[in-house]
């Protein structure tokens, strides 16, 4: 599962759909991929906080 997690903010990232990353990985939901997304913001923002 973290593998497709990982693959979707790729995705995503690269301007797929979420309809397209969901028919791709079934095993995820449309919340999955924005929890995903979120993490990823939220630890970015945590990075520069460090620096």
């Amino acid at each position: 599962m973290t593998e497709a997690v990982a693959k979707s903010q790729s995705l995503t990232g690269s301007g797929m759909s979420f309809e397209n990353i969901l028919a791709g990985y079934p095993e995820l939901t449309k919340e999955d991929i924005r929890a995903c997304l979120l993490f990823a913001s939220d630890r970015e923002r945590k990075l520069q906080v460090l620096e």
